[in-house]
């Protein structure tokens, strides 16, 4: 194929290319002749000149700031109270103003007259400048700073456990108040045993088992969960059993045997036995297996031969089960 092949085109496609390059040409010429009118944009040169004038010997420090039209008075303010019309006569931008409020209106609190310093387009210059005038009213300082633990609450809350007068305190429907007026809600923050009481660990609730020392809202959950488990305790020391739980607390606890559910062995199923904590699947199949062969159980004693029953295990299922 020669390259004059290559290049022919049919009647229709060229009078179609003509046409476009006939558009082509007319719009260059357009933009040509149209686009260079307006070199500026007007009112680009007064506006410059205006910008240049305000300008004008701007502070090395670069803590130039426009306060054009307003007459900045400097006097003592309160960041956390003070208002638009006295911010902005201090020389502030409105914009800096509206970064004020917004911190306030989110719960924002200046403490101490550095924290105004972290106000969001504070310059050094300005915070220099500002700094001798601010005054943090004694309102916002921290609660914490003023009525401490070592306040007259901590006192007269002494003196009732104590066995004092109740002139420090009224105890009124789970509430414990003091002179001051301070309340405390004694339900949701428990008051703790002392050392010599005890509760028993079978019959207390939640409630109940948050006053030992040591023993919170998951540690009370956990020991009733384990309690209904195992059908009760039997000793306080089984609280060894569930991970982490605190030593110290084991000494407020005594246990009532009487109200331990059993297990009646030679009636429950394979399944039903090995929900016990104390009783796994091999346990429970081998003592299956023997009623199925021997006949009903009458004593734990009887399983002391098989490999799954050591003395140990016999010694700990023991209080739990009946024939």
């Amino acid at each position: 194929m020669s390259w004059r092949e290559f290049f022919y085109f049919q009647k229709s496609d060229r009078k179609v290319l003509v046409v476009a390059m006939c558009v082509a040409v007319v719009a260059l010429g357009v933009i040509f002749l149209l686009g260079g009118r307006h070199d500026t944009t007007p009112g680009e040169d007064n506006d410059s000149l205006a910008m240049n004038k305000g300008m004008e010997n701007p502070p090395a420090d670069g803590a130039y700031y426009a306060t054009e039209g307003r007459a900045v008075t400097l006097s003592p303010f309160d960041p956390n109270t003070a208002d638009s019309t006295q911010l902005l006569s201090l020389g502030l931008q409105p914009w800096q103003v509206r970064n004020i409020y917004r911190y306030r209106a989110k719960g924002g609190v200046f403490r101490q007259p550095e924290d105004f310093a972290r106000v969001y387009g504070l310059t050094a210059g300005q915070y220099r400048e500002l700094q001798p005038y601010i005054r943090i009213s004694p309102d916002y300082r921290p609660a914490s700073e003023v009525y401490g633990r070592n306040h007259s609450y901590g006192s007269g809350r002494r003196g009732v456990r104590d066995g004092g007068t109740a002139q420090g305190n009224a105890v009124e429907g789970g509430y414990k108040q003091d002179v001051a007026g301070f309340v405390r809600d004694t339900v949701r923050y428990p008051v703790k045993l002392r050392v010599g009481e005890v509760i028993d660990l079978n019959t207390s609730d939640t409630t109940m088992l948050k006053k030992v020392p040591g023993i919170g809202s998951y540690y009370a959950r956990k020991v009733v969960a384990y309690r209904e488990r195992l059908g009760g305790f039997f000793s306080a020391d089984q609280l060894f059993e569930i991970e982490g739980f605190p030593e110290e607390a084991v000494d407020f606890f005594t246990c009532n045997g009487a109200v331990v559910k059993k297990l009646k062995v030679n009636q429950l199923s394979l399944s039903q036995l090995r929900k016990h904590p104390y009783i796994g699947f091999y346990q429970a199949k081998a003592i299956t297996d023997y009623r199925r062969l021997k006949g009903p159980l009458h004593s734990l004693d009887e399983l002391r031969l098989l490999p799954d029953f050591p003395q140990d295990v016999i010694d700990r299922l023991s209080p739990y089960v009946e024939f």
